[in-house]
């Protein structure tokens, strides 16, 4: 019976004794072991009633379980609606609720609080906490280590993602079996993974960068991770030594480099450093390379696509982009208002199509066919630009997009200006309410450790370096920028902050 998404990231692998997974305390979890913890949490899954096609969401700590619950899910056929572990419960209620979940996997000490409303809409609920146990795995205890896998086609849905909902309410991206898989074999094949390679995973398992790419790279090309629990500087430089690979978010690198023990010999035995989810200074860039010879691979993607681009693994990693469309990816700019393309160099709409492509947004056809045209082009939201040699950078959000005066402008243009300013650690450029423009630009600055931002020096210097209308009106100095947990930028809270 075939079902292309366990087939292809776990099903081969079956009672195979090499390491899946190396945890922090010298346990190891060889693939066999990983897929009967599966299958056993499969038949806890079908044994309450699941049927394929039905929605498990779970708001659980990262642990092996967790991740078994995923490839449970996939073997018998459920769609998997993974959660922040930050969310409250009336926050989960709207994810619960629209998704229509039947199953509600939760930390223990989350259970009271989840039960009147998994009550009141239906839903069966189970616990599953950090160490492994709970209800969950107290049930999958009573049945066997081998599951008969469900048969499912590519097209079937695999999982629910929903989106931050920053602008409105969250919207359900429902990915299927093919897209998980096609970007799971593409990355792979792109970033030379193989069975020999050891990938250290310390993201969350409730986000696309740490399920879908770190997790499916590593299950598709037979290798080990050895899997943390959350991010410790610490904990990554110990076990960096037993590891070749490394995919992290901005903060991972930033944090590595204040750290006196993250040496050259310490990195000597790495084969590849990723980033993503939020912008890379060029600064971490530099800084990284000189400290490690290595350079940092970024790469682009979001919750509707997986990755999109991708710096090349051989040839040039150029530090502000995010490279080439991967291979499958058509991408193009586009000007926001006509759908046409825009010239080569000049700012537009990042648009997409692929077999990682999303298919559409869960009980929201408006929504869908706003963003996901008939050719099957997704509007990603993002602003870029192709250079003349083909790498994409990302200028940033649309909705982030600043018009004064009639005039469109793009905080990253003025953040890469800010933050080469004495004492500037990093910044933010966000649009606040003009009664004479429409918008004005306000900076947030973040000062570097021990230094002091003089106000007035940077305005100044920004006279010399950008036009007037895109000089900020003012200048806004925090101890740091708000972020989510994989470290994109709110700006949302900022323009809530100084939009007065």
């Amino acid at each position: 019976m075939a079902n292309p998404l366990y087939d292809t990231l776990f099903g081969r692998h079956d009672g195979k004794d090499t390491p899946f997974l190396m945890l922090r305390d010298g346990a190891k979890i060889t693939h066999a072991d990983f897929l009967g913890r599966a299958a056993r949490i499969a038949h806890a899954l079908t044994d309450a009633g699941l049927k394929p096609g039905d929605r498990v969401a779970a708001q659980v700590e990262k642990s092996p379980e967790a991740l078994a619950l995923y490839a449970a899910c996939a073997q018998a056929g459920l769609v998997f609606l993974p959660l922040n572990t930050a969310y409250t419960v009336d926050e989960l209620s709207y994810f619960i609720e629209d998704s229509g979940a039947r199953m509600v996997i939760c930390d223990p000490v989350g259970e009271a609080g989840l039960t009147p409303l998994c009550d009141r809409l239906g839903a069966q609920i189970l616990t599953l906490g950090a160490d492994g146990h709970g209800g969950l795995m107290a049930q999958a205890a009573r049945h066997e280590d081998r599951f008969e896998t469900v048969a499912r086609e590519g097209s079937d849905l695999a999982a629910f993602l929903y989106t931050s909902g920053t602008t409105g309410r969250s919207k359900g991206a429902m990915l299927t079996q093919d897209n998980l898989i096609s970007n799971a074999v593409t990355l792979a094949e792109h970033w030379r993974f193989t069975q020999d390679d050891v990938l250290l995973h310390a993201l969350p398992i409730f986000h696309t960068h740490g399920l879908f790419v770190a997790t499916n790279v590593t299950a598709v090309s037979g290798a080990a991770m050895i899997f943390l629990p959350k991010f410790d500087v610490g904990a990554l430089i110990d076990l960096m030594p037993k590891a070749t690979a490394l995919m992290g978010v901005p903060t991972f690198y930033t944090r590595l480099l204040g750290e006196e023990r993250f040496t050259k010999q310490l990195t000597a035995g790495m084969r590849l450093f990723i980033s993503g989810s939020a912008p890379l200074l060029a600064e971490t860039h530099v800084e990284f390379e000189k400290r490690t010879g290595h350079r940092i691979l970024e790469r682009y993607g979001m919750t509707e696509t997986n990755m999109n681009t991708s710096n090349p693994y051989e040839g040039e990693r150029r530090a502000g982009t995010v490279g080439f469309p991967l291979p499958g990816v058509e991408l193009k700019i586009t000007d926001r208002e006509t759908g046409e393309e825009v010239p080569q160099g000049e700012v537009g709409l990042i648009e997409v199509r692929g077999p990682n492509v999303f298919k559409g947004y869960w009980q929201m056809p408006e929504k869908t066919k706003a963003e996901l045209r008939e050719d099957g082009f997704f509007l990603t939201g993002d602003l870029g630009r192709i250079d003349a040699d083909g790498y994409v950078s990302i200028v940033g959000r649309d909705k982030d997009l600043i018009i004064s005066g009639g005039y469109n402008i793009y905080p990253k243009e003025i953040e890469l200006v800010l933050d080469e300013q004495p004492g500037v650690l990093e910044s933010a450029v966000i649009g606040v309410k003009d009664a004479d423009f429409g918008e004005s630009v306000v900076g947030v600055l973040v000062p570097r450790p021990g230094a002091e931002i003089d106000r007035d020096a940077v305005m100044a210097a920004l006279q010399g370096s950008l036009a007037r209308f895109k000089q900020p009106r003012r200048l806004e100095i925090l101890d740091e920028l708000p972020r989510n947990t994989m470290g994109k930028v709110q700006k949302n809270l900022l323009r809530e902050r100084f939009g007065g």
